[in-house]
């Protein structure tokens, strides 16, 4: 590499993108360096999956009380949201620890601050001025709660995964994974759990089957879920909040939580001063290889609002490092990503919805198989929940498009589906392959009949 510049690649964000790009790099022999304004790991690691998993985990346990009893177990429990908390925090912290201890052990310095770009290949943090041939923008992105009167008294996910006493009464405002997730895990700790939406349905985006199977399997929790409206102002009083809704109703608790989108942490990082392009919501337009439209400045993972998913920026911070440094061009395919939400019951998807099949192909070029069932632990039990598992066939190459669950396992079953999904795998492969029996799992091998129109 060039010794014209202090380092060969200067990354902007350490989490898991940024980590994994600059580790790459340094690996083959770019001199590397990585600045953090805040703590290492991002918010996959200390702000978002991790955290708000292992509280799924926790609360879980109510359902798994519950199921016991219908098996004869005398089990009863109380949750200490406090201590389920601490938990949650010693092990970020030790993964942050782990973090730092990579980045270290490959030869990337790290530094502390907050960098902002002054050149095409200059960057100023905390007064001094830094060189690098290329650099990497992986800052990630943020919660964004709307400008309404009283909003000061609503708190994001971030404040969420903190909260050191259980709500008793929670409001939230949203309808994508991360509302749905929260509202399973406040509901099973043993929370009121109100959702306010102003769309029709939860979970935008996703095949229509999974909204209404999921929205089912909510509602049977005792999650009051309302759609078509929005909060317009909150108000608080004697430790209180009301929220005021579009339609003129009020809804009274103890915590109010925005969950309506997360927007590219790219304020104050310079961009624009040197002519990086960013789209209407501040994310950083790039091209298939990561180029942003300045030469020698790179961006990855959620701050440029494509797929905002933590294995996406992992694989475009590695393919960036094998282009630049390892004479290997690869850049990232986007296609057929397969994504989960941590509901409860959690979702796993892969691929093409309905809808998103009939626009491509034409409602007579697509079949679709379906199942709901009443998984077997249940029958003992005793638990209402059902599963739902839902295969999107091309009718005129038996290619399978789109796989979709919601259900127990749901997100580790689909990790194995994927596979075949991006191998192109068609329908009869599926179903010559032998089931596992008994298991939810087999389902998607023994459906045969396609859905009547």
């Amino acid at each position: 590499m060039t010794g014209a510049y202090d380092y060969d690649l200067f990354t902007i964000g350490a989490g898991s993108g940024g980590v994994a790009g600059t580790r790459r790099a340094a690996s083959y022999g770019a001199r590397t360096a990585i600045a953090e304004e805040w703590r290492f790991g991002g918010t996959c690691v200390l702000r978002g999956c991790v955290p708000k998993k292992l509280l799924i985990y926790g609360t879980h346990f109510a359902h798994e009380m519950a199921d016991a009893r219908g098996y004869g177990w005398e089990v009863d429990g109380n949750l200490d949201w406090s201590k389920l908390v601490a938990a949650k925090n010693r092990e970020t912290d030790r993964l942050e620890g782990i973090y730092r201890n990579l980045l270290s052990g490959a030869g990337v310095e790290a530094i502390a601050g907050r960098a902002r770009i002054i050149g095409p290949n200059a960057v100023e943090i905390g007064g001094r001025r830094i060189t690098s041939k290329y650099i990497l923008i992986a800052a990630g992105g943020r919660p964004e709660r709307p400008d309404i009167p009283g909003i000061e008294y609503s708190i994001t996910s971030n404040e969420a995964l903190d909260l050191q006493e259980l709500p008793r009464r929670i409001v939230i405002v949203g309808g994508g994974f991360i509302a749905v997730e929260f509202a399973g895990i406040f509901r099973a700790a043993g929370a009121s759990v109100t959702i306010v939406i102003r769309g029709e349905k939860i979970l935008r985006g996703f095949d229509e089957d999974i909204r209404d199977h999921l929205t089912a399997e909510l509602l049977k929790q005792g999650i009051s879920i309302n759609p078509g409206v929005s909060v317009t102002r909150i108000d608080r009083s004697a430790g209180r909040k009301r929220a005021t809704l579009s339609d003129g109703r009020e809804m009274d608790a103890d915590t109010i939580m925005f969950a309506t989108g997360r927007v590219p942490n790219t304020r104050d990082l310079g961009l624009e001063s040197v002519g990086v392009h960013l789209d209407k919501s501040g994310g950083i337009a790039v091209d298939e290889w990561q180029k942003t439209t300045v030469a020698g400045i790179y961006a990855i993972g959620d701050v440029t609002n494509r797929i905002n998913l933590t294995p996406v920026a992992i694989a475009e911070g590695r393919a960036l490092a094998e282009t630049l440094f390892n004479s290997n061009p690869t850049s990232m395919d986007h296609t057929d990503v397969p994504s989960a939400v941590f509901s409860q019951p959690p979702v796993g998807t892969v691929g093409l919805s309905e809808l998103e099949a009939i626009r491509l192909y034409g409602v007579e070029g697509v079949d679709v198989y379906k199942a709901t069932f009443r998984p077997m632990k249940h029958t003992i039990s005793g638990r209402d929940e059902r599963t739902m598992m839902k295969l999107i066939v091309e009718s005129a190459t038996g290619r399978v498009r789109g796989v979709h669950m919601v259900g127990a396992d749901a997100p580790e079953i689909i990790q194995g589906v994927a596979i075949a999904v991006k191998a192109g795998l068609t329908k009869k492969a599926f179903d010559r392959t032998v089931a596992i029996h008994p298991t939810a799992a087999e389902e998607f091998v023994l459906m045969r009949d396609k859905l009547k129109r």
